[in-house]
């Protein structure tokens, strides 16, 4: 067969993720922090963006039926974006195709108390980045004491390089065989400027394990007495929870060995991280929702986390009055596109958070009337399917964002849970993180002469229609970080109740 070219022409389809498009999706993952940063970047490198002064959202009110469908109840939805007539983005997004697993259980989920968040506040608050600059770091804590108890030169020189070899938690990790060597002296030298060193505030600095740590507060405390000396020596039964035979070792009664206990609780294994000063910012919810007096929920969208974006088109109006090149053309329709591309995407952004967060509230509603044994098993694609989107677009939208609500702070991803199934043939289901605060209820009740084993609790949730395995509730029991009933039962034998 001669081999010759040819012309064919063939039709495919293809998905093509535009550079608008993946500006999209990247927008739907972001934190309200990080899209801060996002658009002051897009405003800093576009002319023809500018922030939206007037402070007007453009609110619009819509109204949805509660959880249980009753005719009599409405959730009152405030959207506080524009741009409400513009096409959802999720069509396009349909497209990947990508679903992320998503942790049933509900494992690791932070929430957070509703008084640490504050919409405002009055009165003038120092600034912040002043208050941290101006106090002292260790080091220069460490140095300053250094100056004054020190008046040798070979003595100071070694304390500074003590000092710098210290840890984030403030202790000693250097060997002091190799110190001596590296700094031509003797190991005596470099031990005797250790102890003094070891006497500086915070107490406990310089230890090189955790026992010369407890042992250097408890001699600043003038606490260190033979049984407690025997008692840091010891420690690890504490760990163990070997009460019994820590007592034993220390020959001082149990009333005294609970005061040893708590003595030694109340000191700090990491004394140097008291001069961090690394600030932890509080969560900001991107949603709040609000009961009414008429029973009713109200969720709307948090104006504080929403940039407001305006194209300056008065300023393309000036540009474009004037004679300007085929480059410049070029250049300000390509800022445009992408000014126009962002405002869209940051009102659709918007948009799906408020029907995401609006959903999970029907959806979980005897969760935030009756309290979190009543949160219901839920998945993403339950609200997906009700909001008709993806569910790689729910599981982006709930990734890092926040609801306030009348139980507190949490992210939208804690509402999705795991569901377990009922004993009582078609009955519903019952979901993993409800069945994780029984068990917790459970065990913070029990009787001192009853400590329930995870075969009694399989029994009890059994017993209420839960019908879970042994290892299950091993598994949430160790997620608690609750010991097992062996280890229970010998700490209340002992008298000891702390977890």
């Amino acid at each position: 067969m001669a081999l010759s070219p040819r012309l064919d022409l063939r039709q495919s389809q293809s998905l093509v993720i535009t550079p608008q498009l993946q500006q999209a999706i990247k927008l739907l993952q972001l934190s309200a922090v990080e899209l801060s940063e996002y658009v002051e970047q897009e405003l800093a490198e576009n002319p023809l963006l500018e922030t939206d002064e007037s402070g007007d959202a453009g609110a619009l009110t819509e109204s949805a039926g509660n959880a249980d469908d009753r005719g009599d109840d409405t959730l009152s939805v405030i959207d506080t974006v524009d741009g409400q007539d513009e096409a959802p983005l999720d069509a396009e997004l349909a497209a990947e195709g990508t679903e992320p697993s998503l942790g049933g259980d509900g494992d690791g989920m932070d929430t957070h108390s509703a008084d640490n968040w504050n919409s405002g506040a009055g009165g003038e608050m120092p600034d912040l980045e002043r208050t941290v600059a101006d106090a002292p770091d260790l080091r220069s804590h460490l140095v300053q004491q250094l100056n004054l108890s020190v008046t040798k030169p070979a003595d100071h020189f070694i304390g500074q390089y003590l000092i710098d070899q210290l840890d984030e938690s403030g202790y000693l990790r250097a060997d002091l065989q190799e110190a001596a060597e590296h700094l031509g002296i003797a190991l005596a030298d470099v031990e005797r400027v250790l102890a003094l060193l070891q006497g500086f505030d915070p107490a406990g600095i310089f230890a090189r394990d955790l026992k010369e740590c407890l042992r250097l507060q408890l001699i600043d405390r003038n606490r260190f007495d033979p049984a407690m000396a025997a008692f840091i020596a010891n420690i690890e039964l504490l760990a163990a929870r070997d009460i019994k035979k820590l007592r034993e070792v220390c020959a001082v009664s149990m009333e005294d060995l609970q005061d040893m206990i708590a003595e030694v609780r109340a000191l700090d294994p990491k004394p140097a991280l008291k001069f961090e000063h690394s600030t932890n910012q509080s969560v900001i919810p991107d949603v709040i929702m609000t009961a009414l007096p008429s029973g009713e929920w109200r969720v709307e969208l948090n104006t504080d986390t929403l940039p407001r974006v305006l194209v300056n088109r008065s300023y393309i109006s000036n540009v474009t009055r004037g004679k300007i090149t085929k480059t410049d053309k070029e250049f300000l329709a390509d800022r445009l596109q992408s000014a126009n591309w962002l405002v869209k995407a940051l009102n659709q952004r918007a948009e799906t958070i408020l029907k995401v967060a609006t959903e999970l509230v029907k959806q979980q509603e005897a969760f935030f009337r009756l309290g979190v044994t009543h949160l219901k098993p839920l998945i993403l694609r339950d609200v997906a399917d009700a909001i008709e989107m993806h569910e790689s677009t729910v599981s982006r939208v709930t990734t890092n964002k926040y609801m306030a609500t009348p139980r507190g702070i949490f992210e939208l991803k804690y509402f999705f849970t795991q569901g377990l199934p009922s004993a009582h043939a078609g009955a519903e289901s019952h979901s993993a993180e409800a069945v994780r605060y029984r068990i917790k209820m459970m065990i913070d009740n029990e009787a001192l002469t009853d400590v329930l084993s995870d075969d009694k609790i399989v029994d009890i949730l059994r017993g209420d229609g839960v019908e879970v395995a042994r290892r299950t509730v091993a598994k949430y029991r160790d997620s608690l970080n609750i010991p097992s009933s062996v280890q229970r039962r010998r700490d209340k034998a002992a008298g000891y109740t702390g977890r």
